[in-house]
């Protein structure tokens, strides 16, 4: 799917949903895309004018963690009898 694409069919779709469901609309759509591989940079150029996916695509790089090696101890390191 191309970033294009998902901005046309939101365009044609979110003027038949309620204001207060746009949110949570535009929050699967940006898990889609990115999910679909297409980069949130390009997704924030397509969307610029969009506050709805602008606000989800914040909220969802926002919700990224960086985890730390050591939190995750490699099997080997493990004893398994």
């Amino acid at each position: 799917m191309s970033v294009e694409l998902a901005k046309e069919i939101w365009d044609e779709t979110k003027r038949y949903l309620i204001s207060t469901d746009r949110a949570e609309v535009a929050d699967t759509l940006v898990s889609i895309m990115i999910d679909h591989d297409i980069d949130a940079e390009e997704i924030k150029e397509v969307f610029k004018r969009d506050v709805d996916v602008k606000a989800a695509l914040e909220h969802y790089l926002d919700q990224g963690v960086d985890y730390d090696e050591d939190e995750f101890p490699d099997e080997e390191d493990e004893d398994f009898l």
